[in-house]
């Protein structure tokens, strides 16, 4: 079962490059954070432009940099099931624990398409899946009853990541779904009331920058020591909103490369920051203790 804090880990870059060095610094400053694992490839990690090869180069550096100390889920998902499948056997073979399944996005496929679409990757792989919701990225939301057919037809599905910012879906799936049925918050700032509703963790984009802090406030909420885990959430919660002052993960590289971990670089159509919004988002650092005064 997968639970607790997941790094949707950003893929550094260097003079347009897959930046090696730099990933493997930041797995090994997430494991020695405490983290429970990380989600290369994903969002966060700039899917959209990275190629088939090195979109599985990515996850394969995760894994050897990981060395089994924490788990990885490959983001493999594509709005094209034939993609997704390839990506996901690529996965599988360069050993990831895991599997996140986006909803195919632009083409907006019907319940019934979303269905189909994740049972065939299911089906050729024998990685766990954790599925991926987030409906204003995908122009669709993948409905509860979809996500309990799916679990009744394949062993695969182990969870889902919610992302479409609404608390009351956590409740319909631990309904629909039972216990040991995997949610995991999609959304730094509902970390905390997704998981006392019943959700196991987050997959989250805070952690790049703050990852024993997000690891303690989960430890903190599962173990039902709410006291703890306000008072992180109150802390943070400045950075887990202006670290989506722009597009993710825009202002997430910019915090990292403001702390001297990446270089700041992204790959076309993302674009550095405002510099309005950097100034913004530099004194939440310091006010957070990331950056000096």
């Amino acid at each position: 079962m997968f639970t607790g804090t997941y790094t949707a880990i950003v893929t550094p870059f260097r003079n347009g490059e897959i930046d090696a060095d730099a990933l493997r610094r930041l797995v090994r400053a997430q494991i020695s954070a405490g983290v429970d694992g990380i989600v290369p490839v994903g969002t966060t990690g700039e899917s959209p432009t990275l190629d088939y090869e090195e979109h599985i180069e990515v996850i394969a550096y995760a894994v050897e940099f990981a060395g089994g100390k924490i788990k990885v889920l490959g983001g493999s998902g594509s709005n094209s099931t034939s993609e997704a499948v390839y990506l996901t056997k690529g996965a599988e073979k360069v050993g990831a624990d895991g599997t996140l399944q986006v909803a195919p996005y632009y083409n907006k496929p019907t319940q019934e398409g979303l269905y189909q679409h994740f049972l065939e990757i299911s089906r050729a792989t024998k990685l766990p899946m954790i599925l991926y919701s987030i409906p204003s990225r995908c122009g669709v939301e993948i409905a509860v009853d979809t996500v309990r057919r799916l679990a009744a037809a394949t062993p695969r599905l182990a969870g889902i990541k919610e992302a479409g910012g609404n608390p009351d879906r956590v409740t319909q799936l631990r309904a629909a779904l039972g216990k040991q049925f995997t949610i995991f918050s999609g959304d730094d700032a509902l970390t905390l009331p997704f998981m006392a509703l019943g959700a196991h963790g987050v997959i989250s984009v805070a952690s790049n920058v703050i990852p024993r802090p997000v690891a303690r406030m989960v430890r903190a909420a599962a173990a039902g020591d709410f006291t703890t885990a306000r008072r992180l959430h109150g802390q943070y919660h400045p950075l887990f909103r202006d670290l989506f002052i722009e597009t993710n993960p825009i202002p997430v590289k910019a915090a990292l490369a403001m702390m001297g971990q990446i270089q700041e670089e992204y790959r076309s159509p993302l674009v550095p920051m405002s510099p309005k919004n950097r100034e913004t988002l530099k004194a939440t650092l310091a006010r957070c203790g990331l950056l000096s005064q």
